[in-house]
């Protein structure tokens, strides 16, 4: 079963209710159990992603306070910027 089916019957009932009518107790049972299984690992997923984001934002707190207390600011930690080369290479650059 494609990912496109898939999506066509989580979004429509009447679609959902017609693949389900081919399957059989046992098989619905099983469907249910797997899709709780998903459901699960995709909150500890998000769970897991959140608690990264969190670590993130405290650490760049930690840091911005450390930078302010030392009397410095994000400024003084950036150098000059990378020069960017300007245009395209000569169409036989790579050749040798």
């Amino acid at each position: 079963m494609s990912s496109e089916s898939l999506e066509r019957i989580a979004r429509n009932k009447n679609v959902a209710r017609a693949a389900a009518r081919q399957l059989s107790m046992e098989q619905l049972h099983k469907l249910s159990e797997v899709i709780e299984e998903v459901i699960e690992q995709k909150k500890d997923e998000e769970r897991h992603r959140q608690d990264e984001e969190l670590q993130k934002e405290r650490k760049r707190s930690e840091i911005l306070e450390a930078i302010s207390e030392a009397g410095l600011s994000v400024d003084d930690l950036v150098l000059d910027p990378p020069r960017r080369k300007r245009g395209r290479p000569p169409k036989n650059a790579t050749k040798t």
